[in-house]
This record gives structure tokens, sequence and C-alpha cells, in this order.
């Protein structure tokens, strides 16, 4: 598939994945040491762009030969300079992802792109150009409501993105070379899909850890070598022989999840994770671009219609704006949902308690878990997640 030069205690080693066999521990290699793959081909000349949020069309990125890089955090690290530019009641994520910015983490981006989805987001941009100064830069500004003028401002937004690249790094997307990106972009969701279908199995045959692996060692690669490492995964987990074994079934609901620390404590106190609505998750690939009407009409509608994120405001009534999670959690035979937020995210807490109080009238148990990001407190959520779940067991036996 390709090679990853990994370099650990300055000892260099060679990390191939040659049979389908290993295409899980390739994720864990790529997802244990992030950034390396991107280093590597950025050391090959290849420009690499880092970006927030899975609102930014990553397809005007592949379309000219650039990598995207989703950036991550430190979940469980130590913050060391961002005190000195962000305020400590921001939120934690973007903190960390601007800490190790501040620390050289990310001084292999050619330029990074941050979308306007909330003002932690905007205000990370503001900062990281003035005091970074990456060779590129540019904000995208996302609408935060789906009327029509909406979708017609954001095309338009998506077009001056377009040219932006273009005129930086000297280069043309045409509409074949766009198409084909959409293509590619396109192919990795569909294959996304076919993994999660796995979930369905009882037990899952792919557990909530490794999926998460699998997620995060894709934002760091190119989509060709993403796809490639998804066909091996989903090989090597069709081959599993299913076996069942009653554990609650759980949907995960929520925002950024880049590290496995919370799946773990849930899947090790004894609930499989079998589906998600995660930005990092399936909300980042649940819907194709459709190029029937013109790509950047695709990628706007795809985009700012297709995210079921809350900094998007979604008019109607709470069974409209929610139905999908209960269609999540009838055809993943989910029995339990967890509300997952990160500290000082507004637009998630606002959406938590309808969230909620309608999975609770459809008769799910649910349980509302906040994250410092910085400082998970995996003790505490041990014993609530370990006292939520005797109520799944018992609601399975009424």
């Amino acid at each position: 598939m390709f090679n990853i030069l990994r370099v650990i205690y300055d000892r260099k080693v060679d990390f191939v994945a040659k049979t389908p066999e290993q295409g899980l521990a390739l994720a864990q290699e790529l997802y244990e040491h992030r950034g390396l793959r991107a280093k590597e081909l950025a050391a090959q000349g290849k420009k690499v762009v880092g970006y927030l949020c899975c609102y930014t069309p990553v397809e005007l990125l592949t379309a000219l030969d650039l990598v995207p890089y989703r950036i991550q955090g430190g979940a469980g690290r130590p913050l060391k300079q961002v005190d000195q530019y962000l305020e400590t009641i921001m939120c934690p994520y973007v903190r960390s992802c601007f800490d190790l910015a501040l620390g050289g983490e990310y001084d292999f981006f050619s330029g990074v792109v941050i979308p306007h989805t909330c003002d932690a987001m905007h205000r990370v941009y503001d900062i990281w150009k003035y005091h970074l100064k990456p060779p590129y830069s540019h904000c995208i500004t996302v609408p935060h409501m789906t009327h029509q003028a909406s979708f017609e401002y954001f095309q338009k937004e998506l077009e001056d993105f377009q040219e932006s690249l273009e005129r930086f790094f000297g280069r043309s997307a045409s509409g074949e070379a766009l198409a084909a990106a959409i293509g590619l972009h396109n192919r990795s969701r569909a294959l996304l899909r076919e993994l999660y279908e796995l979930r369905k199995a009882e037990p899952p045959l792919i557990s909530g850890v490794e999926v998460t692996r699998v997620l995060v060692a894709g934002m760091t690669i190119p989509v060709e070598e993403f796809n490639d490492l998804l066909k091996d995964v989903i090989a090597e987990v069709r081959s599993r022989s299913p076996g069942s074994d009653g554990r609650p079934r759980l949907l995960v609901v929520g925002s950024e999840v880049d590290d496995v620390a919370m799946i773990r404590l849930v899947e090790d106190s004894g609930a499989r994770v079998v589906m998600d609505d995660l930005c990092t998750g399936s909300r980042s690939f649940w819907e194709d671009v459709d190029l029937a009407e013109g790509a950047l009409t695709g990628l706007a509608a795809r985009y700012l219609g297709g995210i079921t994120c809350p900094c998007t405001y979604r008019p109607g009534k709470v069974a409209q704006r929610f139905s999908y999670l209960e269609d999540y959690a009838r055809d993943w035979g989910v029995q339990g949902v967890l509300l997952y937020a990160i500290r000082f995210c507004d637009t998630y807490q606002l959406d938590a308690p309808e969230i909620k109080g309608y999975m609770e009238g459809l008769g799910f148990p649910v349980l509302y878990l906040e994250d410092d990001y910085i400082m998970p407190p995996l003790a505490q959520w041990k014993t609530r997640i370990e006292a939520f779940l005797e109520t799944v067991e018992a609601k399975k036996r009424e």
C-alpha cells in the first residue's frame, strides 16, 4: 500500500501494509503516530494543507494535488503555551490544536483552512494567521441558516476559496480534476458506510475503538491511500466470526472525538459503541456530493445541507431535526445513547437538552457527558457510565 517512515527514539522503522490482515494494524500505527505520513509527503515536496472542521470542502484541495490534513488536538496532554493567546474559557479542543501548532507540531503545513462555524474557530484562525504566519491561510464563512440564499452564498464562498487556492499555489483545478476528486472522496464515504454496516452485527464485527482509530488515520493521509486502507480494513473485519455477547449497544452523539479514551472506557465498562453522530464520525461522511447540477453546487449542497451540526440551525420541530438519530438507533439496534459535549461548546450544549428529551421520549436511556478535553474526567465518567449501563440493562429486561 504505502510506506510510513516512522522515527522513534532516533531509530528508523519501516511499517508496510502488505496484506488485508494488516489493515487495522496500519490504522493503529497511523493513529498513534499522527502526522508522520504527511511529514514524509511534505519532505518529498507535496503541499500539505491543514484544516479544521468537517465543513471544509476537502475535494477542492485534492483537485489541486494538495494533501488535506485534519488538524487534531492533543487530548489528555497538558497545554504549554496557548494560555498567552487564547482565554481559558474558550473551547479546549481549539486551544489544544493551537497549542500543538505553537510547539511546532504543524510546521510542515503549506497552509491552513478554518471555516467560521463558531466564534472559537474564527478566533483561532485570526490568531493562527497573525502569530504563526502560515504561507497560505483562508477562512470560509459558513451560513448558520439553510435558506436558498444560504446555499447561494455558500457556493460563492466556495468559488472564492477555489480561486484563492489556485492563485496562491499556482495551479488550476479543471472541471475534470474536481469531478475526479469528488469521486475519490465519495468513494471514501461509501467505504466508511460499508464499514459502519458491519457494526450492525451482534456483536458488532468491529469495536468503537477500532473505528475511531481508522477515522483518525484517514484524516492524516491522502484520500487515495485512505481508500486502500479502508478496503483492507473491511476485508479483515468481514473475516471475523460474530458471536452473541448481549452487551448494551450504544449510540454516541456529540462533537469532536479524535482520541479513543472515552470510547475505550465505555467499551471496557461492558458496552458496545455501535453507531455515532460525531463530527469526526458519521457526520463527516454520511452524505455524498451530487454532481448532477455541477461540482460547486453539489459541494455547497452537501456541506451546508448534509452535515447535521448544531452550528447551522435547521428550522422545524424537534422530531424533524433529530429523526435521523431515531433511524440510527433503530437500524443499529441501539439500546442507550451517550451525549458527548466538549466544555464551552455552546452550540452543542444548547442542542443537548432537546436531543436528550427527544431520545428519552422514544424510550432510549440517555447519559450526558461533558469533557474538558485537556484532562478528561475518566474516573468520574467510569462511575457514571457503569450506573448508566445498569439502567440500560434494566430497560432491556422490561
